[in-house]
């Protein structure tokens, strides 16, 4: 055992010493491990960010709630567009419906939104406007930090009052608290009663987004802005239980055939989406992502570890006559061997360091952008991993060739 750690600890000084001598060559022979490297980890930490920001964007939707809408979420929809369009809409009375008759939907309710220019006292902000009953704010988990949320009987009188998102109130009301006053979207006043917290900026954000959102009653966002019957609205059914989304999508596919009357054997004139379509939809683009990163990552290494083979060739080359004396005093194989694979492995490593700086600054640059990114430890690792694998695979054929050299051969070798 002492015997092998000593051959480790020379191995190791004398390959250190190699690479100090030749400090320029070393570092540039590692410019493909520093690209793949950097490339490498730099998708990581924009997928993870990606992962991050699609996670919280999705859990606005809930992960037990259906949505009963004309057209489904995904991919599929865009293709059958001109196809799905004949259908007819979401009309609102069909919310009420699934309320009475679903045993597993705990709260149904209709909504639909438009975008307009909100104002207030020469204030203007871009707004999604949404309108639906009070159940929204039990569905969708709306929380509030200051006011409350819109009444029944508000809902049912039609009264112009509305809750608005973090966001807005910071660039309507940047000194003053909202509650109480009277912004106006597209001309028409509306009465704020509530603020909801800050969900943070996503870069799925802009109108559309919590913090950009205008919320109130159905029947006042009808009264306003009317509810087109061509048009439709989308119908939010809360399960209350992920585990039964099964069943109550299942009961509610019933439930919608026959409110809207479509006969045995016929296709469905609708749609019943989740998250879990968005999710569906998402991860064929973080695969094709991962693979074209992928690729040009693995594209970098080859060409990295060609590059570290080649000087590592040109290293056994002027060495030999080392080598030889080396063998000629006792040397084994092994030793000659682990000391040129120790020598590859730590030029791998030093791209992979700096490979790791590129990749953090460019994480800061990702993160000054708006997306969550972070460079993790297990991304580190693997980093480094990469470096020790390329450099034992791209290292060992120059190795063995001067683990094998004859030494009477070494000695001859000028």
């Amino acid at each position: 055992m002492r015997r092998f750690v000593f051959e480790v600890v020379e191995g190791v000084r004398i390959a250190g010493q190699a690479i100090w001598a030749n400090k320029m060559r070393s570092t540039l022979t590692t410019l493909g491990v520093i690209i793949g490297i950097a490339a490498v980890t730099l998708m990581a930490t924009v997928i993870n960010g990606l992962d991050q920001e699609f996670e919280k964007a999705l859990s606005q939707l809930g992960t037990d709630v259906l949505y009963v809408d004309q057209f489904p979420w995904g991919q599929n929809a865009d293709r059958e567009w001109w196809r799905l369009r004949n259908r007819p809409a979401i009309q609102p009375a069909l919310a009420e419906t699934i309320q009475e008759r679903s045993r597993f939907a705990e709260a149904a309710a209709p909504m639909i939104d438009t975008d307009q220019q909100t104002t207030y006292r020469g204030r203007e902000v871009e707004a999604e406007v949404m309108g639906s009953p009070p159940q929204y704010g039990r569905i969708r988990n709306v929380e509030l930090r200051r006011g409350r949320f819109y009444t029944q009987a508000e809902e049912r009188a039609g009264r112009q009052v509305c809750v608005i998102g973090a966001t807005i109130a910071e660039e309507l009301f940047p000194a003053i608290t909202p509650l109480g006053k009277e912004v106006k979207m597209g001309g028409v006043p509306c009465t704020v009663v509530g603020v909801q917290t800050k969900k943070g900026e996503s870069m799925f954000g802009g109108p559309g987004s919590p913090d950009e959102r205008i919320l109130m009653p159905f029947r006042t966002y009808d009264k306003v802005f009317g509810v087109s019957r061509r048009e439709g609205v989308t119908v939010m059914a809360k399960v209350g239980n992920s585990a039964l989304m099964n069943r109550a999508e299942e009961e509610l596919t019933g439930i919608v055939r026959t409110a809207r009357g479509v006969g045995p054997g016929e296709e469905n004139n609708f749609a019943i989406n989740d998250q879990q379509q968005v999710m569906d939809s998402f991860a064929s683009v973080r695969i094709a992502i991962y693979g074209v990163g992928l690729f040009l990552t693995g594209l970098a290494l080859v060409v990295g570890g060609i590059g570290v083979m080649n000087i590592m060739f040109v290293s056994v080359r002027e060495r030999t006559k080392e080598i030889g004396i080396r063998k000629a005093v006792g040397a084994k194989r092994r030793t000659i061997l682990f000391q040129f694979l120790v020598e590859a492995v730590i030029v791998c490593l030093i791209g992979g360091v700096l490979g790791l700086g590129l990749s953090a600054l460019g994480t800061m640059g990702v993160s000054a952008l708006g997306l969550n990114a972070s460079l993790p430890a297990q991304t580190v690792g693997l980093a480094f991993a990469i470096c020790v694998g390329v450099g034992i695979l791209f290292g060992i054929a120059p190795a063995w060739q001067a683990a094998t050299a004859d030494p009477i051969d070494a000695l001859r070798y000028e």
